[in-house]
């Protein structure tokens, strides 16, 4: 806000601090100042004291078969999930990906090292396609969360992402990845769904979003499921589909897990 944020009303500044657990954040960065990248992600893992069940582990390619790969997950949580499967990607490939995230998260030391910023809360930069297309041109397996936003609840009661953007299958195929789906298991509240739902229709911003660092705090100790799929080829996204079609497809793969 600039200059105009002297005229937020104080007991407003100090309840946002406390949604957005400015302190303990802020103490955990502290201390975990002398890690960076995987190590620093799995520093996370420890202080959310997650339990991570991961099945299909064998399905994750070899580390050193000479290939690149496009990695897609389903988005439940919007935190806590980012860091654990890149705590689960970055051990498996040796520190060798990069995230696609909001770029709200580059003020994060031992993350934004690993990423390649979205702007989520301004104007796209421009320079925003060049990021990506270095990022896939690079040696570093991309981990891509398709829906862009955390995944909402739907008409039916059930928690799914809404539906994926076409841009890693285009990227993919453009420089033969192969795609490695993934579902994580995990809901947030029942509040921040009413919430985000009454966001995503009547306002011009995601208010939900400001919550993220609260939901993270409940779902502390809590246990998740990681299943991993086998690697879908690139040559499958032919012209037989659009590019939209197959990242339909790819998600209802990733729901199938």
């Amino acid at each position: 806000m600039g200059a105009k944020a002297k005229w937020v009303p104080r007991p407003l500044v100090s309840w946002l601090k406390r949604i957005a657990h400015q302190d303990q954040v802020n103490a955990f960065l502290w201390e975990s100042r002398d890690k960076v990248g995987t190590e620093w992600l799995e520093e996370c893992v420890r202080y959310l004291q997650m339990t991570l069940k991961v099945e299909g582990r064998e399905n994750l390619p070899a580390k050193d078969d000479g290939r690149l790969y496009t990695i897609v997950s389903n988005h439940p949580l919007g935190g806590a999930d980012g860091v654990a499967l890149g705590a689960i990607i970055g051990r498996h490939f040796d520190s060798r990906f990069r995230y696609l995230v909001n770029d709200l998260l580059m003020n994060l030391p031992g993350l934004a090292p690993l990423c390649i910023p979205i702007n989520k809360t301004g104007k796209q930069s421009r320079n925003f396609p060049a990021m990506v297309k270095a990022g896939f041109e690079s040696d570093n397996h991309m981990l891509m969360y398709p829906a862009g936003i955390c995944s909402r609840r739907q008409s039916d009661g059930s928690i799914r992402d809404i539906p994926w953007s076409k841009t890693f299958i285009q990227k993919s195929v453009e420089y033969q990845r192969d795609v490695v789906p993934i579902h994580f298991s995990g809901q947030n509240s029942s509040f921040f769904y009413r919430l985000a739902n009454f966001s995503d229709k009547h306002l011009k911003f995601n208010l939900a979003m400001l919550f993220l660092v609260d939901e993270m705090y409940k779902n502390v100790g809590k246990s998740f499921e990681v299943k991993i799929g086998k690697p879908i080829p690139w040559q499958t996204f032919d012209k037989s589909k659009t590019p939209q079609q197959w990242a339909q497809y790819v998600e209802d793969i990733v729901y199938s897990l």
